[in-house]
């Protein structure tokens, strides 16, 4: 349902007291040990930046540690088993725990004021993602101090990883802990996917969305398709380690570069993700900083687009000194190569918006650390198009070069934009500005050390000293570039030093900062509080409070889009994903223990796993599950009818199908499946090409009989017609519909049928798991199937619940469809699974 737009300001007048009490009081944020509760974006947004910085600050501790022993030759401060702790942790923190999180935090707090929104759509769903990266990632962290940490670089290539060489549990922790955080972040993806697109306010076209809202859709949009590689290499390994399933062993058929292959086609883009978004923040804060708009906004776009596009592309490019062939050298090389157009675009539109300010540069904070970054940034693309050309890498691949590389680009690229950010947008959580002068010596400090420490290191490794090593002699020349080094690296922490100094003494959390102190011109700055905006307003161009100069006294007398609570709840407005318009108001959960309790378990569940303690991790993953379902049978509210947005339009509080939010979600979900699951079939057919002899019905156990593949695709298909049929006999309002739980349990059951099935057929004919890579791989694609069934399954109780309970009907199915959703792509990736398995090896036999 698409509304019209009122000519004229939708309300007339100052709104009543009463409603701004009745905002202040239904969102009001939970005080003491309830805040553990709150899913306001600003404070959870706010603790979730905070946790990626504490990681920060213990990652570049364990860094002075590792530049400590490096300073003189011979050292022995630390052991080198010790040292291979510390890097490992290093690199693995400031990737995993560090880099992506302190963006997706940034866009849990900034895009709803971006977009004045109230909050992002799926607020629980932020908020059980940020506790359980922290609960995570603390346990993780901790293991440093136990001597439990991996030891296998924050890469954990096998087969350096397998059991024969790593022993104990230090890489399990990285496998279950790290593979875990993987699937918060994908859920922070799918909350910043919908809410970019399905919560801008009336008028906000995809044309004029702030470029920092399309830096985030990208990254979101490129988590969702690298992100589950990482996540299957992790399964793999930790099956290979725990089970005896080869995947990598070459003995058994398997490949160690089938990790390399999964963990960059994740871990290329992976830098992309976390310079887009900082990005995004730089062509914000510039336009501000010169007060006019940013120059080639299309073409920065399709810079954003462009990089997110090619960065799928270069995986390899780590992997050039592997023996692959020449001609797969060639393209990922003109690949690696073509990637720093999009980004000199971006960089040369900076350039040319700061060269068309309408005032003289004022040299804040903010704008010093951005100049930082444009200086850091550029040095680490030059060197990047350096080690693309494959003759080079060759020379510099796993030497200090690259290290020096990998720290111009994302701490150029990241980090000081980072900064600078906290400077430019902490008026919007804290009633108190940073230090001006707190933060030019942080900045100075920051920049030279950073400079000092890392520029020396591309000498270093030309002259030859490989990276990863604990220790060198004196008489290879490296001792005093080392040295510099470290005095850079101590120099760069006095810095960050001085900015927690900053903090401590003037960051005070809570609405009532200065309002708009730069003189910004997007909706991030105007009035907020608890509720963020007092009422959403109508957009007509890209810089709102520029051409509407009345617009943030209008916004804070209530004139505009929802002024008040209409259904006596949060809400925000859902508009179209093109031209942004009117479509459903969405009813929004406020706090509860449920999330917290889901990501505790679930956090708890994985890392128990980790130390071999399965019953207790199978308890906690019960009780993650049921308090899931707790959580979604809170969020079933009534439809509550039309409510009154103000200007005359009136908006259900209710949608189904393609037009409600949840079935966004849900699509998205399944993207992340189908990219995990095709991850999967690049796997099998990879070890093919590597070990060919051992495919049935060559030297494996023959097939089984196409008696048990064509009974589970029967399976399969029965369970999609009777799920289409059971939402054809969903019952009207208020009564319940014995034909349609039947059928929703019956489609349950025989998809429980198919895949156990499928692996009767296999346990029939003696393949055992553990015998080749081949077998392996059979049983994995049952197992991945198989968790995509399990899912599916608790989602029809859940539908069944909700029709006993009389809660789920024709109209009223959001739960249902969702369902519906899942079930469909799980028959059809168990028939993909099908074919591969047993069309496959029978076509090359």
């Amino acid at each position: 349902m698409t509304q019209q737009y009122p000519a004229e300001l939708p309300n007339k007048g100052p709104r009543p007291k009463e409603e701004l009490e009745d905002l202040e009081r239904i969102w009001a944020t939970p005080k003491g040990f309830k805040l553990l509760t709150a899913v306001n974006n600003t404070v959870v947004g706010t603790i979730y930046i905070g946790a990626a910085f504490l990681f920060f600050v213990l990652a570049g501790i364990l860094a002075l540690v590792m530049r400590t022993q490096l300073a003189v030759p011979d050292n022995n401060f630390v052991s080198q088993d010790l040292y291979n702790q510390l890097f490992t942790v290093h690199g693995t923190t400031m990737m995993f725990l560090f880099a992506v999180p302190a963006v997706e935090a940034l866009g849990v707090m900034l895009l709803p004021q971006m977009l004045a929104a109230r909050d992002l759509p799926f607020p629980r769903l932020s908020a059980f993602a940020i506790w359980a990266y922290i609960i995570g990632g603390l346990v993780f962290f901790s293991t440093i101090l136990y001597d439990l940490a991996p030891k296998g670089g924050w890469f954990m290539y096998p087969p350096l990883t397998l059991t024969e060489y790593s022993p104990g549990d230090n890489a399990d922790f990285w496998l279950l802990g790290i593979g875990f955080i993987e699937i918060s972040a994908i859920a922070g993806a799918i909350e910043i996917i919908v809410g970019v697109l399905r919560t801008r306010p009336p008028g906000m076209t995809l044309a004029r969305m702030p470029i920092f809202a399309w830096a985030m859709l990208i990254f979101a949009t490129m988590i969702v398709f690298a992100f589950p590689a990482v996540i299957l290499a992790t399964m793999l390994l930790e099956l290979e380690r725990a089970f005896g399933w080869h995947f990598f062993n070459a003995t058994y058929g398997g490949d160690a570069l089938l990790w390399q292959h999964l963990f960059w086609f994740f871990g290329h883009p992976e830098v992309y993700i976390i310079f887009l978004p900082a990005a995004g923040l730089v062509s914000m804060i510039i336009p501000t900083m010169a007060q006019t708009p940013l120059v080639g906004y299309r073409l920065i776009v399709v810079a954003l687009i462009a990089t997110g596009f090619f960065s799928f592309g270069l995986w390899v490019h780590h992997m050039f000194t592997t023996g692959i062939p020449g001609l797969s050298l060639a393209f990922f090389s003109a690949a690696s190569m073509a990637v720093a157009i999009p980004s000199g675009i971006q960089v040369f539109s900076w350039i040319a918006t700061l060269a068309a300010g309408k005032t003289r540069i004022r040299m804040t904070v903010p704008s010093l650390f951005i100049m930082g970054f444009l200086f850091i940034f550029v040095l680490g693309g030059l060197t990047g198009v350096m080690v693309a050309a494959v003759p080079f890498d060759f020379q510099a691949h796993d030497t200090y070069f690259i290290v020096a590389h990998l720290h111009y680009v994302v701490v150029g690229g990241m980090v000081f934009p980072l900064f600078a950010t906290f400077y430019f947008w902490v008026p919007l959580v804290s009633r108190k500005m940073l230090s001006e002068r707190l933060g030019r010596w942080a900045f100075w400090l920051m920049f030279i050390g950073f400079n000092t420490a890392f520029f020396p290191m591309h000498i270093t490794g030309l002259a030859g000293m490989p990276r990863r090593v604990w220790t060198y002699p004196g008489y290879l020349g490296w001792d005093l570039l080392n040295l510099i080094s470290t005095i850079g690296a101590f120099t760069m922490a006095a810095g960050v030093l001085v900015f927690i100094i900053d903090l401590v003494r003037n960051f005070r959390f809570g609405p009532g900062g200065p309002e708009n102190p730069w003189n910004a011109g997007t909706l991030e700055f105007l009035p907020n509080d608890v509720y963020s905006t007092r009422s959403i307003p109508h957009v007509t161009s890209r810089e709102p409070l520029w051409d509407q100069p009345n617009l943030a006294q209008q916004v804070r007398e209530g004139l505009h889009y929802l002024p008040n609570a209409p259904t006596g709840g949060r809400e925000t407005i859902i508009t179209s994903v093109i031209e942004a318009k009117p479509q459903y108001v969405i009813q929004m959960p406020g706090p509860s223990w449920t999330q917290f309790a889901a990501a505790a378990f679930t956090a708890a569940c994985f890392l128990l796993l980790t130390v071999k303690a399965v019953a207790v991790a199978l308890t906690c993953g019960v009780l993650a599950i049921v308090s899931c379902i707790l959580w979604a049978w809170q969020l079933d509210r009534p439809d509550q009818g039309e409510v009154d947005i103000g200007g005359g339009i009136r908006l259900p509080t209710y949608m189904t199908g393609s037009l409600s939010h949840s079935w966004w979600a849900m699509v998205i979900l399944m993207l992340v499946a189908a990219s995990l699951y095709i991850s999967y079939i690049f796997s099998y057919l990879y070890l093919w090409t590597v070990s060919p002899e051992i495919w049935a019905p060559g030297g494996s156990p023959a097939l089984p009989p196409l008696t048990y593949p064509l009974g589970s695709a029967l399976l399969l298909i029965c369970g999609s017609v009777l799920v289409h049929w059971a939402k054809k006999r969903l019952p009207a309002a208020g009564r319940l519909s014995l034909s349609a739980l039947a059928l929703l349990v019956l489609a349950a059951a025989l998809l429980a049928g198919a895949v156990g099935l499928e692996v009767l057929g296999h346990l029939q004919t003696g393949l055992d798991p553990s015998a080749n890579a081949y077998s392996a791989m059979v049983y994995m694609a049952s197992v991945l199937t198989g968790q995509a069934a399990f899912a599916v399954i608790i989602l029809c109780a859940f539908a069944c619940g909700g029709l006993v309970a009389r809660r789920l009907d024709r109209k009223r199915c959001v739960t249902f469809d969702n369902a519906a959703l899942l079930y469909w792509y799980t028959a059809a990736q168990g028939l993909c699974g099908l074919v591969l398995i047993h069309g496959f090896p029978r076509l090359i036999g």
